[in-house]
């Protein structure tokens, strides 16, 4: 899930994917990716918005996985941890 800026020099903020990080969690957050898109509300909400801007399908599940990663990083962080980083 660590991509790395790939932009052409038509469009400009794209990324792609970094072939050395580990792709055994790189396949269970877009797992978990897939499902929330199909059972979870908000999630099929997100979707909607984001494609009526403009965004294609890879780019939105592309953001969605860095939501998931963010939102498990914190669980497994120990918060004394992430308060003495801030």
């Amino acid at each position: 899930m660590a991509p790395l800026p790939a932009s052409s020099g038509k469009i400009s903020g794209r990324h792609r994917l970094n072939h050395g990080g580990d792709r055994h969690a790189n396949c269970a957050l877009w797992r978990v990716v897939t499902v929330r898109l199909a059972t979870h509300e908000p999630t099929r909400n997100y979707m909607v918005r984001r494609t009526q801007e403009g965004m294609s399908k890879p780019e939105i599940i592309r953001c969605l996985k860095r939501y998931v990663a963010r939102a498990i990083y914190r669980e497994l962080v120990p918060r004394a941890a992430l308060a003495a980083a801030a």
